[in-house]
């Protein structure tokens, strides 16, 4: 179950920006640099993309701050 604290963080991790040339961007919010998937940063996508790993990562983090908790 996901608690109250793991949403408000998941708003705040990741979020998709657009960029002038209409593409999307995932961007860490803590550090405002595109997110990073292993080697490769996460750019050059499609809206619905862009929004769908920005909760993607913001829920992974979340997960890994609660475990740590």
């Amino acid at each position: 179950m996901t608690s109250a604290i793991t949403v408000a963080r998941m708003t705040q991790c990741y979020k998709a920006f657009k960029e002038l040339d209409g593409t999307w961007t995932v961007v860490d919010a803590r550090t405002e640099r595109p997110a990073e998937m292993g080697s490769r940063t996460v750019i050059g996508m499609n809206q619905q993309d862009a929004e769908e790993f920005a909760e993607l990562f913001s829920r992974l983090d979340a997960q890994k701050q609660e475990t740590r908790a």
